[in-house]
């Protein structure tokens, strides 16, 4: 096998990191996988705050899991990332990066020199008689990105790269759903929630909703006076309210799709309006991924108020893994290590 390296995804509930053997080849290989809890008000909205703090989760992360490799893949997607349409004259890659703060300065919020700035190609053309590639802006406030780096360091580990969490998605699960055409990957998180449109497995547009299923366990908690925790264990036992049957159960059900709704209205006007600017790519499936997918009613409830089919895809069907894992394990965990997956297997996932 090739040099090993990790995808590690930094979440306000957890910690989670995926080893891959022979990520840069077609049919990477998942040696192993692990999560630990993150420290209470370390980490808001996958923005590190208290870097020694995680360092720590992340040693006790190193130690849990027996991950070998030091060398570690950051994921980046809340509301200090940004992702603009941008079209610049054809030239190579690295011209292209180079020139982006001369280009990009009144798209950007903050001063370009506190910005980490990328460019993502999606498609060539013409314009005003000039070759030009059309493509993603990605912006990270620099802050936001270090304190991110810092931690990983304080653990003793490599920060061998840093990537848009949308991006890690696509690749590992763009592909997923049968058929050509434009799909929406939806990851479900505990803070923020990552939406990627893809046309024939190419990214075209990224959006941060800063919405998770925290907000509707703490908007649960709120409405029946109840503690976090207990929150929690009533949303995943109820879901959208299938299962409900005391007049408890019904209130508690009411909540949890009264706080559904927003999000439910933030993913319908996402897809709405990349269908307006892009006319000609029907989004024709939403992918759900994260730990929010398997909330019960949830993808059934987004699909009536989309008006989209909406499914749960596993990004490691037919991935190949040792045999220290197993089936069941994938099935238990698959949905809350995607992003990490993604992270870690680079632009040729299987």
């Amino acid at each position: 096998m090739g040099k090993n390296i990790v995808g590690l995804d930094i979440t306000a509930r957890s910690i989670r990191a995926v080893e891959v053997a022979d990520a840069d080849k077609a049919r990477p290989v998942v040696v192993r996988f692990a999560e630990v809890p993150t420290p209470d008000e370390s980490v808001s909205r996958g923005e590190v705050l208290e870097p020694n703090t995680v360092a720590g989760a992340i040693k006790q992360l190193w130690s849990f899991g027996k991950f070998r490799s030091r060398d570690v893949v950051l994921g980046m997607g809340n509301q200090r990332v940004l992702s603009r349409d941008l079209t610049v004259p054809r030239a190579p890659l690295a011209q292209v990066r180079e020139s982006l703060p001369f280009q990009v300065q009144d798209m950007l919020p903050v001063p370009v020199g506190d910005a980490i700035l990328d460019f993502y190609p999606t498609s060539e053309g013409v314009q005003d008689g000039a070759p030009v590639l059309h493509g993603l802006l990605v912006a990270a406030v620099k802050d936001a990105v270090l304190n991110n780096v810092k931690a990983v360091q304080l653990a003793g580990l490599n920060p061998a790269g840093v990537d848009l969490i949308p991006f890690a998605l696509s690749r590992v699960l763009g592909t997923r759903s049968a058929g050509a055409g434009t799909i929406s990957v939806v990851d479900l998180g505990a803070e923020t929630t990552s939406v990627v449109i893809l046309s024939d497995g190419i990214p075209q547009f990224v959006r941060i909703i800063p919405t998770g299923g925290n907000d509707v366990t703490k908007a649960l908690s709120s409405k029946l006076e109840i503690s976090v925790d207990e929150a929690e264990m009533v949303k995943q036992h109820l879901g959208l309210g299938a299962a409900a049957q005391t007049p408890d159960d019904h209130r508690a059900a009411a909540a949890v799709r009264e706080s559904v709704e927003e999000l439910y209205t933030s993913l319908r006007n996402t897809v709405n309006y990349f269908v307006n600017t892009h006319p000609d790519r029907p989004v024709r499936e939403i992918v759900l991924a994260g730990g929010g997918a398997h909330l019960s009613g949830l993808a059934t409830g987004l699909a009536n108020a989309v008006r989209v089919p909406v499914s749960i895809a596993s990004a490691f069907d037919g991935v190949s893994r040792t045999k220290s894992i197993s089936a069941a394990d994938i099935a238990n965990r698959g949905s809350s290590i995607t992003v990490a997956y993604g992270l870690a297997v680079g632009r040729r996932a299987a």
